[in-house]
């Protein structure tokens, strides 16, 4: 049975968070906590956010138990891009993006 838990419109680039979430494909969801404490990136807590999410909707709603769970999938998409302009020389303007991401965290477990 899988298990999904969403955030969406995180204001963390894509990117950023991608880099995070490469180490923890296929491992246990407790060893994926320990290794999103011990990680020096911003871009860890809206993850291990998301992870205790679909932690808890494993626990809560279909009664597993955490040992049974393995993370299926983690999935990081581009969400709406903010556009703003900056001011420069010359009575000119530069765009700045504001990226923002969608998180999709997919449990598997068996009962």
């Amino acid at each position: 049975m899988e298990i999904i838990a969403k955030s969406k419109f995180i204001r963390t680039s894509p990117r950023k968070l991608r880099l995070v979430v490469r180490a923890l494909k296929g491992l246990s969801p407790a060893k994926a906590q320990v290794i999103l404490a011990q990680v020096n990136k911003g871009a860890a807590l809206p993850v291990n956010k998301t992870l205790k999410s679909a932690l808890a909707n494993a626990t809560n709603n279909h009664g597993f138990k955490e040992e049974e769970l393995k993370i299926k999938k983690i999935e990081v998409d581009g969400g709406p891009i903010y556009k703003r302009m900056r001011p420069v020389s010359r009575g000119r303007s530069h765009a700045i993006k504001k990226r923002t991401s969608h998180i999709t965290v997919i449990l598997e477990g068996e009962k």
